[in-house]
């Protein structure tokens, strides 16, 4: 009964999924990094996929690459309102911000299929933007969280791939899980709007929100999985993350879960926030992606 009031009173703050998530904010990238602005990863009729790649032409080796994608219920949010990538290319690693369809543009799994098309482009692109393909982080909030969490599982697993199936030699090394949606294989599940929307004409199919469910895409080869949630999280439930856990140390994954007390959902204080950044830089640093 607990598992089904907390997503029920998921469902009644729906609207309250994300902060404005339209504002259009700058990335500051360090000197001697270049910035590929807009580059159309996908075309699909009349929608271009495009992402923001911040890179280092010049460092010695190539380097790590974080993907980012931004949250927003699948249904609203952009590229641009995405910043605060300091603690990663203090690090070295170059980043790629991505944009996907919306609901409105298209239901599921086309936001899987865009985020997996936008990091595979990277891939083929390597060479020029002098990044290493076998050192992707995959990192997420919320919906993006989701996104990231399918991206990185699937792996070398091309079903969701489309015009990049044939695209090889890559690897996945981590995943960064900010509260994101695990299973929705739920009781309650219908209730929440945004997902039965994004869901589509298959939201009643068990078997379909399976295929698009993170949790079980889990298995023991699986890249390593850093996870936070605020405990007081109103919008994804606490308890998404436990159950991401769970199957990820039944599994025996590499991962590390990071509660915040009293947190919601993104909403943390900013001793919580410090924390949360010297946490995902010792993740990176121990596992060396």
């Amino acid at each position: 009964m607990k598992k089904v009031f907390v997503f029920i009173l998921m469902i009644t703050v729906v609207r309250l999924f994300a902060q404005d998530d339209s504002v259009v904010k700058k990335v500051i990238y360090p000197s001697g990094y270049e910035a590929k602005t807009d580059a159309v990863y996908s075309e699909i009729n009349s929608w271009k996929g495009r992402e923001d790649i911040y890179f280092n032409p010049k460092a010695e080796k190539p380097t790590a690459v974080v993907f980012n994608i931004h949250g927003g219920a699948w249904s609203h949010g952009v590229k641009e309102s995405q910043t605060g990538f300091g603690t990663f290319f203090k690090l070295g690693y170059a980043v790629a911000n991505i944009e996907y369809r919306m609901t409105n543009d298209a239901t599921a799994p086309a936001a899987i299929e865009d985020v997996r098309a936008a990091i595979l482009y990277v891939v083929q692109h390597a060479k020029e933007l002098n990044i290493d393909p076998d050192r992707i982080v995959v990192m997420g909030s919320s919906a993006g969280a989701h996104l990231a969490l399918m991206a990185g599982l699937l792996q070398n697993d091309n079903k969701f791939d489309g015009n990049y199936k044939n695209v090889q030699h890559y690897t996945i090394k981590a995943i960064i899980d900010k509260y994101g949606p695990t299973d929705f294989n739920v009781q309650g599940f219908s209730s929440f709007k945004s997902l039965v929307k994004w869901l589509g004409v298959n939201a009643e199919s068990a078997r379909f929100r399976e295929s698009v469910s993170p949790v079980y895409y889990v298995k023991k080869t699986s890249p390593p999985v850093f996870i936070v949630h605020g405990y007081a999280d109103p919008i994804v439930p606490y308890e998404q993350s436990v159950s991401l856990k769970n199957k990820l140390d039944e599994m025996g994954v590499k991962n590390r879960f990071l509660t915040m007390p009293g947190g919601g959902h993104g909403k943390f204080t900013a001793e919580q926030k410090s924390e949360l950044s010297k946490a995902i830089i010792d993740f990176l640093k121990e596992i060396q992606p």
